[in-house]
């Protein structure tokens, strides 16, 4: 390959426009380590809280993080003997022949407890955070967690009831239920659903009490798909937290506002879509706005992020058709919640109950998914709106990945900028599960091995400049002008008088005051000696991985470019191209700033080189570009 070309493509490769503009490792304290793995985990964690509830294989964690580490309580949640003797007749795998975690929610202030009890779904309450007890027999266990860690399930605790939703598996349809309640216990219709697979649940909160709603996120079969199309549909599902279900001839036990609407993620009108919803998060206010973000795949596993408009969902499902129905309304708008529920007709109970879906799809922002690294198997996302300086809001998604990594991404109108890329574990896995804390400030991130917890807030690593402050576009750090530090946005900040100051919209140094100076030499250059014609080797550490680096010798007006090597920005020679003595730099632009990174003054004797940082660098390839300035 010419070498020109080799160094074009590795150069766009890591300095891509979607890629991580910074790359961190996790700092102390450590987390929790697991001593076996949990390949299928619960969490449960409460805002303001230190704590974080880890449910796994026949045990419950209740880990309490602080400064110096982190404190563990282990609960263990034992399957019954006799569930245990009868499960390998009913279980294909043996390995599900334990009592694995579904299920830990807050219900008021009471913890309900589920698990797969070898194939025998049971619930417990826990008390004083020790003790197990069991569940009233209202509720039946198997309406709450599936039978085996592999069916996926989806539960949410929302005024003092318990939702629970069941993905589809042999011999079980799959549904949605209020399970754990002092309200009426109610369900979805089996012909409802398609065999769902749910994918996350969230609140809707409203100004009016009876206006609150609860979305449910799942994909369900396409039975109309053509050979080249995928099997799945996404689907949003919505129904009134007031909802008491109908009459005693209609739907008796059954939701009568629940609607469901189909979601598209991928680029308008093309066959480029996302079919497959995996999880999904929402931000959302009581004046009914907010996003939605959904992870989405499809065929081949590819995963993308695609967000959208609470009051466009909203907007949908208040004027959309009904799908099969073309009669005029009767009375009240169908499925809307009211504030007496048990006024609805019979007549209207009944459409309902026969026309569940409506016509009209639900698109993302921008008729498109977010502008992410294709390249990165997302596996999991949260989300925060950020209070910036400017008094506006900003949202700032978080992404585990396959690989056990956490994309941290601010998401504007105009793009999604990844802020930074976290490397949290000492042994790589997948993201299974994460938890953000908004109040406290904290994102939990687990994977089968370890438990980690991450400030949302960390402003410290972006450097000890303005410029390297205002460059990380975090809405969560500020340039302090009285203080010269990057710090963290105080929750009381006055937007009148406080001195930080922020550019989130753009990457902009200038607001940090006249850039120009900025070009100047850094430091002494570092010595280094070389022989007259062996190899040379310079690196450069790549800071930022937004910016563009180049080298420079002495005055010449001409640049060098580099070969990216692990984390480091190499200039090298050949013996066709050799580099002759002089004051190297690297310099970096980015965001209309310029600034020396390192500098390195090249003298040449018989000795060895003595530069120990550069010597020690592995040279796998050395690049050879005409036009130098030698």
């Amino acid at each position: 390959m010419n070498p020109v070309i080799l160094w074009t493509t590795l150069f766009s490769l890591v300095l891509a426009g979607n890629s991580p503009r910074l790359k961190f490792s996790m700092q102390e304290p450590a987390g929790f380590h697991i001593s076996k793995p949990e390949n299928y985990m619960t969490v449960y964690h409460q805002q303001g809280s230190d704590v974080l509830y880890v449910g796994g294989q026949a045990v419950i964690y209740i880990l309490t993080f602080t400064h110096k580490g982190v404190q563990d309580t282990q609960i263990p949640v034992l399957a019954d003997e006799s569930a245990k003797a009868t499960c390998p007749s009913r279980s294909v795998q043996q390995l599900n022949c334990d009592n694995f975690i579904t299920v830990i929610e807050k219900v008021n202030d009471t913890f309900v407890v589920c698990g797969t009890n070898a194939g025998t779904p049971k619930c417990w309450l826990l008390v004083n955070k020790t003790v197990l007890s069991d569940m009233p027999q209202r509720t039946s266990p198997s309406d709450i967690s599936p039978p085996v860690p592999s069916q996926r399930s989806v539960s949410l605790s929302a005024d003092g009831s318990l939702y629970s939703a069941l993905s589809a598996a042999p011999n079980q349809p799959g549904f949605i239920r209020r399970t754990y309640s002092s309200s009426k216990l109610l369900k979805t219709e089996s012909k409802w659903l398609l065999n769902p697979q749910f994918a996350g649940a969230a609140v809707i909160p409203a100004t009016q009490k009876h206006n609150e709603e609860i979305y449910i996120f799942f994909s369900e079969i396409n039975r109309t798909a053509s050979s080249d199309e995928e099997p799945y549909r996404a689907r949003i599902g919505r129904f009134c937290m007031n909802d008491e279900g109908g009459i005693k001839t209609v739907l008796p036990d059954s939701w009568t506002t629940f609607l469901k609407a189909r979601v598209m993620c991928g680029t308008a009108n093309t066959p480029k879509q996302y079919n497959n919803i995996k999880q999904a998060f929402v931000l959302a206010s009581l004046h009914r706005t907010g996003v939605m973000y959904g992870l989405f795949s499809n065929a081949w596993d590819t995963t993308v992020v695609c967000a959208y408009s609470i009051e466009d969902i909203d907007q949908v499902f208040a004027k959309s058709k009904l799908k099969g129905y073309n009669s005029p309304p009767t009375g009240a708008r169908h499925g809307m919640c009211q504030p007496n529920p048990a006024a609805v007709n019979p007549k209207t109970l009944g459409i309902m109950r026969d026309h569940p879906e409506i016509e009209d799809v639900i698109r993302p922002v921008g008729d498109s998914s977010l502008d992410l690294p294709t390249g990165d198997h997302f596996t999991h996302v949260v989300a925060d709106f950020v209070l910036a300086v400017n008094d506006e809001h900003y949202s700032v998604i978080y992404l585990g990945t396959e690989q056990g990594k956490v994309l941290k991404v601010l998401h504007t109108i105009e793009e999604a900028f990844i802020i930074s890329q976290y490397s949290l574990f000492h042994n790589d896995g997948p993201v299974i599960n994460m938890a953000i804390d908004s109040q406290k400030g904290h994102l939990y991130v687990g994977t089968a091995m370890e438990i980690q917890r991450l400030p949302l807030a960390d402003c410290s690593r972006y450097g000890d400049s303005c410029q390297d402050c205002i460059l990380s576009r975090d809405p969560y750090c500020g340039w302090d002008l009285t203080r010269k530090r990057c710090l963290a946005i105080p929750t009381n900040y006055n937007v009148t008088t406080g001195k930080l100051i922020q550019s989130l919209d753009q990457s902009n140094a200038s607001v940090c005051g006249d850039t120009r100076a900025l070009k100047r030499h850094g430091a002494t250059p570092k010595e280094v000696q070389v022989q007259k014609d062996g190899p040379v080797m310079l690196p450069c550490p790549v800071q930022s991985y937004h910016a563009n680096y180049s080298w420079e010798k002495d005055n010449c007006i001409k640049l060098y470019p580099c070969t990216i090597f692990g984390s480091s920005c190499v200039l090298g020679s050949t013996p066709e191209l050799p580099l002759k003595e002089g004051v190297f730099r690297c310099m970096a632009v980015e965001g209309g700033l310029k600034q020396e990174v390192v500098s390195y003054r090249l003298v040449f004797n018989a000795g060895p080189l003595t530069y120990s940082s550069a010597s020690t660098l592995a040279l796998s390839f050395l690049l050879a570009v005409a036009g130098f300035c030698l």
